[in-house]
């Protein structure tokens, strides 16, 4: 194959899957919202998803992706399950199995002894064939049917896998709705990394104690303001009133042009250069958000106030970045 056939091949394969994932949507029926309706009702058991070869590694997806989104979830792979992972199965538990043909052998197995296991039990089959042994054996279908593989031979899994996947996600994005499932949910369970982060780090969790916040008077004299700016090493002060209100800002960058007009710095006082109206952000903001302003505006840190307004601490971006947040 040259250079063109090989795109062309691969541009094929892409619409293959492509277009079996299109068609999913009309087996979006009245079943499928039964069996979205029997998970949430079914306030005494789990989802127990099971499969063999590749669309057992679909399930392992989609476990993974309900136990994230607020639908605690178990995989059991369908050869180990009759070599003892059986015991996963609890009263009222949900099984999902997934298959192509609906009609392997392990499968013809596995589904008599789920049946015969606890009591409340419910077999939900995710399969391409809706008259399989599988299909007729369950409660409820979620058909996967594709026209063809991606596969030139039509053989290994491919749109059929892909399929399932997204159904999964279907069935999963669909049950997070449903149950309400917010952000700060999500935070919850995805604590680490980026991810996490940025959905609860806030603000005040990145600031040094307010004794340590870079402050000065309105009246103070330009080498207090160059000594405070230097020792805090945060490229900037707050500049309070006579009565501890925030009154402006002084930035390095305010500095370096104080020292380019070449004034008498023996007058100069922190109210002559200081910027008004600083921006601001409340401490308890997530970073994330403090990170965006920061972009936004073109400037590297944020003065922070608390619940009164009062002045309480800078964040800068370094501060951010460090963290992991973005």
């Amino acid at each position: 194959m040259n250079k063109e056939e090989i795109k062309q091949f691969a541009k094929g394969v892409i619409a293959t899957e492509a277009a079996a994932v299109e068609r999913l949507g009309d087996f979006v029926d009245d079943r499928f919202a039964e069996i979205a309706l029997s998970i949430i009702e079914n306030k005494r058991g789990r989802v127990i998803i099971t499969g063999i070869g590749k669309s057992a590694l679909i399930g392992m997806k989609i476990v993974a992706t309900l136990n994230s989104t607020g639908t605690p979830a178990v995989f059991m792979h369908a050869a180990d399950a009759i070599h003892g992972d059986l015991g996963v199965i609890q009263d009222y538990d949900t099984v999902i199995c997934i298959s192509k043909s609906g009609n392997t052998p392990e499968i013809k197995v596995l589904i008599p002894l789920i049946r015969s296991l606890g009591k409340g039990n419910k077999v939900i089959s995710m399969v391409g064939s809706t008259d399989s042994f599988l299909a007729t054996a369950s409660d409820y279908v979620i058909n996967t049917f594709v026209t063809k593989e991606a596969c030139p031979n039509n053989l290994a899994p491919t749109s059929s896998t892909t399929a399932q996947l997204v159904m999964g996600d279907a069935l999963a994005m669909t049950l997070l709705k449903m149950r309400g499932f917010s952000a700060a949910d999500f935070a919850k369970v995805h604590p680490g990394g980026a991810l996490g982060k940025r959905l609860y780090v806030r603000v005040e969790d990145l600031l040094a104690s307010h004794e340590e916040a870079p402050k000065v008077g309105v009246n103070e004299r330009i080498d207090k303001v160059i000594i405070e700016i230097s020792s805090k090493m945060v490229g900037a002060t707050a500049v309070l009133d006579d009565d501890g209100n925030l009154a402006g800002v002084i930035t390095d960058g305010d500095l370096r042009r104080m020292l380019q007009r070449k004034v008498n710095l023996e007058s100069v006082k922190a109210s002559d250069i200081m910027t008004r109206s600083p921006k601001c952000i409340a401490h308890d903001e997530l970073a994330v958000k403090a990170f965006a302003v920061m972009e936004e505006k073109k400037i590297t840190q944020l003065l922070v106030t608390d619940d009164s307004g009062k002045y309480c601490g800078i964040i800068h971006i370094h501060d951010i970045l460090r963290e992991g947040v973005v």
